[in-house]
């Protein structure tokens, strides 16, 4: 893939994940703000991705310090309680999985700031 397609890619896969977060916020907390979802999967993205590689050669811990990092990002960008940012997450998760299974029909597989495991 091109530079230009791996960046409209992310682009994309990043305005989906904020997508998905801002669905959830909106379930859980009313917050009906996309770019602070879409900034909050940025950096969620960022978090993952970095406690990930530091910690995915630990067993078990390194597949959930990512995890409980990526809520802390939620649980801090919307002030709410680690359940409800668990909550957001997996409703979050829920929707970005949703919109995936419909994405690879235009040629998009990866969502940016909601784990797809």
């Amino acid at each position: 893939m091109s530079l230009v397609g791996s960046l409209i890619a992310f682009l994309v896969g990043l305005l989906v994940g904020g997508l998905a977060i801002f669905v959830a916020a909106g379930v859980v907390t009313g917050t009906r703000d996309y770019g602070h979802a879409v900034f909050t999967a940025l950096v969620g993205a960022f978090v993952w991705g970095v406690s990930e590689l530091f910690l995915s050669w630990v067993p078990v811990v390194g597949d959930l310090i990512p995890l409980l990092a990526w809520i802390w990002v939620i649980r801090s960008r919307y002030d709410t309680s680690w359940l409800h940012a668990g909550i957001i997450g997996f409703i979050a998760w829920g929707a970005a999985v949703l919109v995936l299974a419909v994405l690879p029909l235009v040629g998009i597989t990866d969502a940016v700031g909601v784990p797809f495991v």
